[in-house]
């Protein structure tokens, strides 16, 4: 498989990720477990969103000097592209696991704690993910038809289940635990297991991780396709989605009060993963340019987004 990623490009990548998630780790945390306030969430959301795209700016420069200005923009709008893509798909995720606090009454100070182990998993599970369907495309084109159907069909479903609650308590894992694992009905603080009387328990914490796992892998299956149909470029792929997942927590905090002001949000990533699905299906016969598409999926999200603001939301049972 064809990628711009050098050893050097690689190793940089892997040591910023290193340091972020350290930095994340210790000072966002700065304080023992803490309710994070809107303001502090939206620096850090503001903070991980430039490290992204100081980076891009940082390959754009190194890329223009190794392999000239052409390969240097382009590759430049597809990261762009790719990672305006992802951020958007990662708020669905946000939407989801707020729905999941909320069930399981996760305390504001056990949330961090959730999501973190939440980014970690996330991260480890797109990059097995992405470097097998770059491993399938480069050996199987005809993959990206494949790719092309599921995207459309998943925006299908998503505009359709759009403004439904998620039924969580028929949930098959989660029926599934209960039914098979002895299980607590009390946090006990950050504890995922405690050990009572010779038996290992387990807490509501760790039910609440299990299912944020499971939502990395349902959004994961949905979004790793969507960039192949910008880049098949692993190293852009990754790059793109892990700087993504990075800003996750932080813009949890940020958006979690506000997911009814963005009610019709869901239908504009529908339509953003309709018009992804479409573009692969297609490529063969017109390759849609990367700047269009990185214009089509800013206009949706942005359209979107202003008329959840100007049209009220529907009463639930209206």
């Amino acid at each position: 498989m064809e990628t711009i990623g050098s050893p050097l490009l690689w190793g940089v990548f892997a040591v910023l990720v290193i340091l972020a998630l350290q930095a994340d780790l210790v000072l966002m945390r700065h304080g023992g477990p803490h309710k994070v306030t809107v303001r502090e969430a939206a620096w850090w959301s503001l903070g991980w969103v430039v490290l992204a795209l100081a980076f891009n700016a940082g390959l754009w420069w190194y890329l223009k000097g190794t392999a000239g200005p052409e390969v240097a923009n382009r590759i430049g709008l597809e990261f762009l592209t790719g990672y305006l893509v992802e951020k958007s798909l990662a708020v669905d995720n946000i939407f989801v696991f707020l729905t999941i606090f909320t069930f399981f009454a996760v305390p504001e100070i056990q949330r961090q704690r959730a999501l973190v182990i939440g980014v970690l998993g996330a991260i480890v599970l797109r990059a097995i993910m992405i470097f097998a369907g770059a491993a399938l495309l480069a050996r199987f084109h005809w993959m990206l038809y494949v790719f092309g159907v599921f995207l459309l069909v998943t925006g299908v479903k998503m505009w359709i289940a759009a403004g439904q609650e998620p039924d969580l308590a028929e949930n098959p894992v989660l029926r599934w635990m209960r039914g098979h694992l002895p299980l607590l009905k009390q946090y006990q603080g950050n504890a995922l297991t405690v050990v009572r009387g010779g038996r290992r328990l387990y807490t509501p914490l760790f039910v609440v991780i299990v299912m944020i796992a499971i939502t990395d892998v349902i959004f994961a299956v949905d979004s790793i396709p969507a960039i192949f149909a910008i880049t098949y470029d692993p190293f852009i792929v990754l790059t793109s989605n892990v700087f993504a997942v990075l800003g996750l927590r932080a813009m949890f905090f940020l958006l979690a009060g506000m997911a009814d002001r963005f009610h019709l949000l869901p239908y504009g990533l529908a339509l953003v993963l309709a018009f992804i699905g479409t573009k692969m299906l297609v490529i063969d016969l017109y390759k849609i340019p990367v700047l269009v598409s990185l214009a089509v999926v800013a206009v949706i999200l942005a359209a979107t987004m202003l008329l959840s603001v100007l049209v009220p939301a529907r009463e639930k049972g209206h």
